[in-house]
């Protein structure tokens, strides 16, 4: 079992994420955020997929991107931090990955297989570790943030994008 970060082990901006967990194990939030996105993926229409809700608006398929980018961006944080890493790394721009994304020449389907990928990686990555390396602080993009938190902020961020999909696209 993982439990759910302190709210101190993240920045306020995040809180938000861990906040929308339900689970107190984040093995098992992981787990069911992959099955619930998985689910949503596939209840989305052909039609739908490179469909933005305002003109320059993201499309679903680039919101997914989205989702699947910022999981390995906090998965190899986390790995770092794990690792008791004392570098200092870097933030990135989330627009300027959307524009250098590979999603346009994408399906759906191969977006859901490639998250699906990341996400069991994820949990490859979480799974065996300590308190020790859940709760190291390491600092990215300027920010303060545990392991632990990370993990939630992986699991939160995916649920946020889903609920915008789920109530501005579909």
């Amino acid at each position: 079992m993982i439990a759910k970060p302190h709210y101190s082990d993240a920045p306020e901006y995040y809180r938000y994420y861990i906040d929308l967990i339900p689970e107190d194990d984040l093995l098992i939030a992981l787990q069911k955020s992959m099955t619930e996105t998985i689910a949503l993926m596939e209840s989305i229409p052909l039609k739908k997929e490179n469909f933005g809700y305002i003109n320059g608006k993201w499309t679903i398929n680039e919101v997914f991107r989205h989702i699947i980018d910022c999981e390995r961006i906090f998965a190899y944080r986390a790995l770092r931090f794990s690792r008791k890493d004392t570098t200092v790394l870097a933030g990135f721009d989330e627009n300027q990955y959307n524009i250098q994304s590979p999603t346009f020449r994408m399906n759906l389907q191969e977006i859901k297989e490639e998250f699906v990928n990341v996400r069991k990686s994820s949990i490859d990555l979480f799974k065996p570790m300590t308190n020790d390396m859940l709760d190291f602080k390491g600092t990215a993009n300027k920010l303060q943030v545990t392991t632990r938190a990370l993990a939630a902020i992986i699991v939160g961020h995916g649920i946020h994008h889903c609920n915008i999909i789920k109530s501005r696209y579909l």
